[in-house]
């Protein structure tokens, strides 16, 4: 039987990936995430989530599996002016970065790569997402902030948990912000005739 690993410990891809009714296991991988400044953001993140897939690939490929399986990647970055803004440093660190979102747009893009064991063959998808926050007060950031939620987020807030008041509209995919472009991962599954469901 045809296995999916997920590379990654994202406890909101393993939700997306669980409601979207597909199996999985779960293989975490650490890689460097430092961006290749000679790219542009868009192949930084589908460089980064490459390393993932690699990784885990060579991984199980070094302990001879023996079924065929896919490896499943991602990486969601938050673009704003056409940087990406990262995980905050510190609870000062994200404050800054919401108060530079504040009442403007920016982009948030998931590379999604796949390995498949039996070709060796990568699959790569990137989406985007427009967010746009509604204009916010300082202390309306200070008290988001002291929730804790921002900390290990790229860009400084969570949509799908107390960060999704921070939001005035969405343009896209709204799992693709929670970290997972669900319908374009289950459309790669189709076109290779992948079938993951539990």
């Amino acid at each position: 039987m045809l296995r999916l690993i997920l590379a990654s410990e994202s406890p909101r891809r393993k939700d997306l990936l669980h409601k979207a009714g597909i199996r999985f296991q779960v293989f975490p991988v650490k890689v460097s995430e430092i961006p290749d400044k000679t790219l542009n953001a868009g192949e930084q993140i589908l460089d980064i989530a490459g390393r993932k897939a690699r990784a885990a690939f060579e991984e199980l490929s070094k302990r001879g599996e023996n079924s065929s399986f896919v490896v499943l990647a991602a990486d969601t970055e938050v673009i704003f002016k056409g940087a990406p803004l990262g995980k905050p440093s510190s609870p000062e660190d994200a404050i800054r970065t919401l108060l530079r979102l504040s009442g403007r747009v920016h982009e948030v893009i998931t590379a999604v790569q796949m390995i498949d064991s039996s070709t060796g063959k990568t699959h790569s998808h990137l989406e985007t997402t427009q967010v746009r926050f509604r204009p916010l007060s300082e202390t309306e950031i200070r008290d988001y902030v002291a929730t804790g939620e921002p900390m290990d987020k790229a860009g400084s807030y969570g949509i799908q948990g107390l960060g999704g008041k921070l939001v005035e509209t969405i343009e896209g995919d709204f799992d693709n912000v929670v970290g997972l472009p669900v319908k374009a991962v289950l459309h790669l599954f189709e076109k290779n005739g992948w079938s993951f469901r539990e």
